[in-house]
Parts: structure tokens; C-alpha cells; sequence
């Protein structure tokens, strides 16, 4: 009999004053999100349609919305510059061993523009940055949040005043450890000391405050050690915060390195 006054029973239906007010602020919503996607995409509207425009349309004191003239000059020049193996391939600290002190290569690509070989390198170097800075962020920002030592309090702290310094700031003293290390005219100078990114610590600290203690506890408890709770518990839940992360740092570290090269190429520096 239940099951069947169960299925007899008819689902609970809103008032019709909530389905309006539900529809009008799911209408407004989506009315500021489109907003906000088209102010987030105009930056790249900008740059590809500047692509194609010609020196005096770029240079113009009236900003042409919409080129009058496409032209291909900022390609050609750009691709008709410098050429650069596809990709070098070096064996780690293989300069100690050489006669000259020069790298030494175990695999090396085909001639190729150089700009193709800059948008590798630039690849290469966003990917790999963000992958270590969520790893280093995300175990920085957990033990900040969820362990107690000694100057505790004063590292974070240290961390969120870091925040306030433009990037390039923190990478100067950096820059010159990577010159002791011999490795500062290589890729790995540009990828070590982004590694540890000030706002990435301080976002995986904060999200991680929200992770509840008892659910920790209770797999220490079970056995199971600080390594295990850390990769099934902890970054799991950290999944929204390292995907934020992530996309931050890719943009920022692809803006670092290749749209300086694509603005000097442009101006005809290179």
C-alpha cells in the first residue's frame, strides 16, 4: 500500500511568486555573467584583430575596433626573424663535464622560426611552473593551516606581505641563486622561483581552514599515514582551489615570457 500511495503521490509544486523571483534573478545572473565574459575576453578580442591591423591603424590615436585593412606584416615578421632548433634536449649538468663549459645535448630538433620555438619553451614552462607550484602551494598552505610549529604565524605572515611585491621583485634574489646553480641561461632560471607563488600558498592556506579536523583525525586514527590522508583527502577536497590556482598561473606565467617577446619582435627589436 505505501508503495503504492508512493507513486500515486504528486511531486510538491513552488508558488508561482518564487518561480518569478527565481527566474528573475536567474536572469540576471546570467545577464552579469555574459557582461564580465565579454570585459574577460575583450583583452583577446584586442590582441588577435591587432594581429591583422597595420602599423598606423595600431598606432592611431583613434582606437579602430574592427580592422579596415587585414594585412599579414606582423607574421611575416614575426616568423621571417631568427631561426632556433625545434627543441635542445640537454644532459643535466652536462656543461661540468664539457671541454668548452657549453651544454651538452643529447637530442636537438630541426630549424625553426624562433618564434615557434619561443611558444614551446613558453608552453613548456607555464605547464611545468603551475604543476609544481599546485604541488608546493597546496603542501605549504595545508601545513600552514592544519599544523603547529614555531613561527608558524610569523612564515604566514611573511607569505601575505610577499603578496604586495610585484613578482619580478621576489625573482631578482632568486634569479641569482639560479646563476650559482649553473643554471641561469637555461629555461629551469625562469620555472624554480616562480615555484612557491605567495598567492597560491595563501589561497590553498584558506581553503584548506575549511577542511574539517575530524575527518583527519579519523584516518589518522585508521592507520593510515600523514602521506595518505594528504593525496586521498586533502587534495581531493583542495580540487576547486588548485584548479583556480592553476589557471592563475598558467596566464601568468604565459604572459611573463612570450607576449615580452611577441612586443619586441614587433617593434622590430629582434
Amino acid at each position: 500500500m505505501s508503495a503504492t500511495a508512493a507513486k500515486k503521490q504528486k511531486p510538491l509544486k513552488r508558488h508561482p511568486s518564487k518561480l518569478k523571483k527565481m527566474s528573475a534573478y536567474t536572469i540576471l545572473a546570467i545577464i552579469l555573467i555574459s557582461i564580465m565574459a565579454v570585459l574577460f575576453a575583450f583583452p583577446l578580442y584586442w590582441i588577435i584583430t591587432g594581429s591583422f591591423k597595420t602599423g598606423a591603424a595600431i598606432n592611431a590615436t583613434t582606437p579602430e575596433w574592427w580592422p579596415s585593412q587585414w594585412v599579414l606584416t606582423n607574421y611575416q615578421k614575426l616568423f621571417a626573424g631568427k631561426s632556433a632548433p625545434l627543441w635542445q634536449l640537454a644532459v643535466p649538468f652536462g656543461s661540468k663535464f664539457s671541454a668548452d663549459g657549453e651544454p651538452v645535448y643529447f637530442s636537438v630538433g630541426p630549424m625553426a622560426p624562433a618564434a615557434i620555438r619561443w611558444m614551446i619553451n613558453t608552453v613548456f614552462m607555464a605547464v611545468t611552473s603551475m604543476i609544481l607550484t599546485c604541488i608546493t602551494a597546496a603542501m605549504a598552505g595545508y601545513a600552514l593551516a592544519k599544523k603547529r610549529f614555531v613561527g608558524r604565524k610569523l612564515l604566514f605572515t611573511l607569505i601575505v606581505c610577499a603578496m604586495a611585491l610585484p613578482k619580478q621583485v621576489i625573482l631578482i634574489p632568486l634569479l641569482r641563486e639560479m646563476s650559482s646553480l649553473n643554471l641561469y641561461n637555461t629555461i629551469w632560471a625562469v620555472i624554480f622561483p616562480i615555484v612557491g607563488w605567495p598567492f597560491g600558498v595563501f589561497l590553498m592556506k584558506q581553503f584548506s581552514e575549511g577542511i574539517p579536523g575530524e575527518m583527519l583525525e579519523a584516518a589518522r586514527i585508521d592507520g593510515a599515514g600523514e602521506f595518505y590522508t594528504f593525496n586521498k583527502i586533502v587534495l581531493p577536497i583542495m580540487k576547486p582551489a588548485l584548479a583556480t590556482q592553476a589557471i592563475f598561473q598558467f596566464v601568468a606565467s604565459w604572459n611573463n615570457l612570450f607576449m615580452p617577446s611577441l612586443i619586441t619582435i614587433f617593434r622590430g627589436k629582434r
